[in-house]
């Protein structure tokens, strides 16, 4: 009877109010609870019923003590990686869609489960993440604050180009993409910078902002596509590696 009161009571309550919440972790908790207490008591009243009966119960409260310990330690990796979700869940690094980058994986998240994290990566793989990991892993969010994404284009020109046109080309390019394509951002306005002389070249870097974490790879063709365009237009010699030699009699 009170086995079956606390499971209805969790059932219902519980379930009442944890759906009041935007989270899944507290129905995770009420799932166990509710097994849990029926376990919990059903141990409690086997004991009570061989104390009545005079029977010796402290060999099986020491050995229900071992077997215990030894489920914890066969189950600590679960224990681990269930309570890396709950971490997951509240203090929300990331949530299902984002695009993520755990060590080497860079991919969305597809799902959070009680003991991993499934992340759908740029070459359609699916990678199982145990969520102790993901929850002791340094992760960067590129879908937070905003799903906007600078980028860094570099860009090269040969020794003797003027570096102030290089630069008021990029800045065309820049704007020209904000303009017409649907990839670019206006705002903040792209911006180019003269870097260093490189050992072949000048080095130039072109910074414009993409709608979406997801567009870098179309925004960087764009723009080297027009670069190419231009430079050839201008007169403007894209460098390649080179090296001088001189013999010396």
């Amino acid at each position: 009877m009170v086995s079956s009161f606390v499971y209805n009571f969790i059932n219902l309550y519980g379930r009442w109010m944890a759906s009041q919440t935007e989270t899944d972790l507290d129905d995770r908790i009420i799932r166990v609870l509710e097994v849990s207490a029926r376990y919990v008591i059903w141990f409690i009243a086997i004991l009570m019923v061989l104390q009545m009966l005079e029977v010796d119960i402290t060999p099986l409260v020491a050995g229900a003590g071992l077997a215990g310990l030894a489920v914890a330690l066969a189950a600590q990796d679960i224990v681990s990686n269930f309570f890396g979700g709950a971490v997951i869940l509240a203090d929300k690094p990331f949530a299902v869609g984002d695009r993520i980058k755990i060590d080497e994986y860079l991919g969305d998240v597809v799902s959070i489960g009680p003991r991993s994290t499934r992340i759908k990566t740029l070459d359609y793989q699916m990678v199982t993440i145990p969520n102790s990991k993901v929850s002791s892993s340094v992760i960067v969010n590129y879908a937070m604050p905003d799903v906007k994404l600078k980028i860094k284009v570099p860009i090269s020109a040969a020794y003797g180009s003027d570096i102030t046109r290089v630069k008021e080309i990029l800045i065309e390019i820049g704007c020209e993409a904000a303009a017409r394509s649907k990839y670019v951002l206006s705002d903040p306005a792209p911006s180019a910078y003269f870097l260093e002389f490189g050992a072949s070249s000048l080095d130039f870097m072109l910074i414009i902002w993409a709608r979406a974490f997801n567009l870098a790879w179309d925004v960087q063709d764009y723009v080297n596509t027009r670069v190419y365009e231009r430079f050839a237009e201008e007169g403007i010699e894209i460098p390649f590696p080179q090296m001088d030699v001189h013999v010396r009699e």
